[in-house]
């Protein structure tokens, strides 16, 4: 069996609460999604992909009495984004709890990159996350929390990661900077930082890797596994645990947190 995680039995104060997860057909955004619905939270849920983000809401359906109400959006076409918040808003009267999620941009070093390169990865990771928490805020009340998926790159600059380690670096500050004017209406803002968990994304981080190397995939995931304390790839549930535990009743004292799900791998002080 692979290592899991669960927050069963442990009252976290979310049944009933209105939770909006961005990018959540898949990964880490459907992973948090369906943790949220197993502790009673109604989803509004989006993805570009119409086949996806209805098969993801009914997945969710079939194991959870919840609502789930999945969405066609394109994160990166913020018209789109703000009228799905305003409809999702509409729908419960307010928004309880907000992920801010996307897609990660491709993997290539700074020489590698051209201009469309940058302007593509701003819009996808930097962009969506201002528009998202621009267009959720009027409907956050006291009690809210938000939630934004970064990386690792936001604390260790990685070179074959070059536009998530400038970009996400910019979804940090914007984190920090809403945790700092947000609390006095108490709105909660967190990150959570994932190292390398078991994701399409991070498969094809290592593909990427592979190729740059010229050695086998099983190869870069043996040398990654060596330089994890833990020795091992994490898994979504794990990483979701985190998410729900940041977003509920449970961490009501913790804002401008920066959570490292990780397997220590990230060593800094």
């Amino acid at each position: 069996m692979r290592p899991g995680a669960s927050l069963a039995g442990i009252d976290l104060g979310l049944e009933g609460k209105s939770a909006l997860v961005a990018a959540a057909s898949k990964g880490l955004g459907f992973t948090i999604a369906d943790g949220l619905a197993a502790e009673g939270c109604h989803l509004a849920i989006c993805s570009r992909d119409s086949q996806r983000i209805n098969e993801a809401a009914e997945r969710i359906r079939s194991a959870h009495d919840v609502e789930v109400h999945p969405s066609v959006v394109d994160i990166t076409d913020s018209d789109a984004l703000h009228g799905w918040v305003d409809e999702s808003a509409e729908r419960w009267g307010s928004l309880d709890l907000v992920i801010a999620n996307g897609g990660g941009p491709r993997a290539a070093s700074f020489d590698e990159l051209a201009d469309n390169d940058f302007d593509v990865a701003y819009r996808l990771v930097l962009r969506s996350a201002l528009t998202l928490a621009a267009a959720a805020r009027p409907h956050l009340g006291r009690g809210a929390s938000v939630l934004f998926n970064t990386s690792i790159s936001v604390r260790e600059p990685l070179g074959a990661l070059a536009l998530s380690t400038i970009f996400r670096a910019g979804v940090t500050s914007l984190a920090k900077l809403l945790a700092d004017e947000w609390a006095s209406d108490g709105i909660r803002v967190n990150q959570l930082i994932p190292g390398r968990i078991l994701t399409d994304r991070v498969a094809d981080l290592d593909g990427y890797l592979a190729t740059q190397r010229d050695v086998s995939m099983e190869e870069i995931r043996a040398q990654n596994e060596e330089s994890i304390p833990l020795r091992r790839y994490g898994t979504p549930e794990e990483y979701a645990a985190a998410a729900v535990f940041l977003l509920s009743d449970a961490a009501s004292y913790i804002t401008g947190a920066s959570l490292q799900v990780d397997g220590g791998v990230l060593r800094a002080i």
